[in-house]
């Protein structure tokens, strides 16, 4: 099994990927796509971060024999399941990172004095 770990969000389509979600994000103002990619990259980051223990455990359960004679095993698994959870979270994941993105770009409220 090939696991692709290319960015799955290219310049023009983080505009597309922010405003599918509420988000609004001027695509001819650079500082507004800068910052509306590191919005997606935190959220997709978070919702890797809930997964991945959620996949360990999983693999933990069905996975059968762990390998714990041999030295590293344990590493190797865990930077498998980390890599598998970017991944699923990259393609969409359960749905947090959607819900983050449209609360990290929602237009601040002005108030005060």
């Amino acid at each position: 099994m090939q696991i692709d770990m290319k960015p799955a969000l290219a310049m023009p389509a983080a505009v597309d990927y922010a405003e599918g979600f509420g988000g609004k994000v001027n695509a001819q103002d650079p500082t507004a796509v800068k910052a509306s990619l590191k919005n997606q990259k935190a959220a997709l980051d978070f919702e890797s971060m809930l997964l991945a223990p959620v996949l360990d455990s999983l693999q933990k359960t069905f996975g059968g024999s762990s390998g714990g004679s041999m030295v590293g095993a344990s590493d190797y698994r865990q930077m498998a399941t980390q890599a598998l959870a970017q991944a699923f979270a990259a393609r969409g994941g359960i749905g947090i990172a959607p819900i983050i993105l449209r609360h990290l770009q929602s237009e601040k409220v002005q108030g005060g004095k």
